[in-house]
């Protein structure tokens, strides 16, 4: 490994480092790793730890920094030959050599990706490089989710899959349905971890059941997005770098989920009446360090049914609290009533007074 660790941008917690590789050069930057030439990833990682670290007076290269990628659950650009036949493509999603992108800025779209291969993984993370934007300047909709589910390719009615499901769910909302007392800043990240029994809530964005969740405003930015799910014994930790400071920040970091080994990676999108362009740019899966003191086996984690100790209780479904008539009409129908009212008033007004005049005239 070179002894040179140049810095990045000032201010941020990111440094490149590399090493001569046997069919390349590696070079790990900030979030990702990139290789020029045909290099075995898993073997790189298990050989020397050293190059994931920068200098002793830098901090380590995070997320990911920790883990080995896992190719089986990758995909990366161009998207094509081995690794991308390991996935499902579906709905409207379209591929190109740059980007996957699950719904185009039109409306009622949905598409999907899913990973052929169960996770086997008892501690894992992923980083997603992600894109959503189009036209709408104040209205667009709906979002994109990530899942790791008993099943796989179904779609569905929980931005663009199956409802309900079984396993975990974290939901990137961009549109707001829910205006009561539990309304929060949209765009909304999300995350439920379902049995199997409880529907998702699109009208109250699915706060009924959640998890944990954070306002990150990761729409329409100019820069490159990025989303770190990680989980560890269990628990889960999301932490988001969309402000284009190559900075991670934490949305939520919660302990007590249990989800069970041998479900599906997948990422899914919809639009309805609103609409975005949801772009996928890589998805990159790490096994992380398993805590060896564990005395669940394999076989307890396949058959766990997946749950969460401090997810909301289901609760049922309450209705925001009725307003006035007036309060429910719009500013526009309200004037035109008003309206209404003067020119009645006014019409009454002149006949009384037309009436008044023909009235003294016959006395005259």
């Amino acid at each position: 490994m070179s002894d040179n660790c140049d810095q990045g941008p000032p201010g941020s917690k990111q440094c490149q480092c590399t090493m001569p590789h046997r069919s390349g050069e590696l070079t790990v930057f900030g979030h990702f790793i990139y290789l020029d030439g045909v290099a075995d990833f898993n073997s790189y990682f298990h050989q020397d730890k050293s190059p994931r670290h920068c200098r002793r007076d830098e901090q380590p290269l995070e997320p990911g920094a920790d883990g080995f990628l896992k190719r089986e659950h990758t995909l990366v650009r161009p998207f094509q030959g081995v690794g991308a036949d390991l996935w499902d493509f579906t709905g409207s999603t379209i591929v190109t050599g740059t980007h996957i992108r699950l719904t185009p800025d039109h409306q009622s779209k949905t598409g999907a990706i899913w990973n052929r291969i169960p996770c086997m993984l008892r501690n894992w993370e992923v980083l997603i490089h992600f894109k959503v934007h189009g036209a709408g300047v104040d209205l667009y909709g709906d979002g994109f989710a990530f899942w790791l589910t008993k099943d796989r390719n179904e779609m569905g009615k929980v931005f663009g899959s199956k409802d309900p499901f079984s396993g975990l769910g974290i939901f990137f909302d961009t549109y707001s349905n829910q205006n009561g007392e539990h309304a929060h800043v949209h765009p909304y990240v999300s995350a439920i971890v379902n049995n199997g029994s409880v529907k998702y809530d699109h009208d109250f964005d699915g706060t009924h059941i959640q998890v944990a969740g954070c306002s990150a405003p990761f729409r329409g930015r100019e820069h490159d997005t990025f989303v770190s799910i990680r989980f560890v014994n269990n628990r889960l930790a999301v932490k988001l770098d969309i402000d284009g400071t190559s900075e991670w920040r934490h949305c939520f970091d919660v302990d007590g989920v249990f989800l069970p080994l041998g479900y599906y990676f997948g990422i899914s999108a919809a639009t309805g009446d609103l609409a975005d362009n949801h772009d996928i740019l890589t998805f990159k899966a790490f096994e992380l360090p398993t805590d060896e003191t564990s005395d669940i086996t394999d076989t307890a984690l396949l058959n766990m049914v997946p749950h969460a100790k401090t997810a909301e209780a289901p609760r049922e479904r309450t209705e925001d609290k009725p307003v006035g008539m007036f309060q429910r009409r719009s500013t526009s129908t309200i004037f035109m009533f008003l309206m209404l009212l003067i020119t009645c008033g006014g019409i009454i007004f002149f006949l009384i007074k037309r009436q008044q005049a023909n009235a003294k005239k016959r006395f005259y």
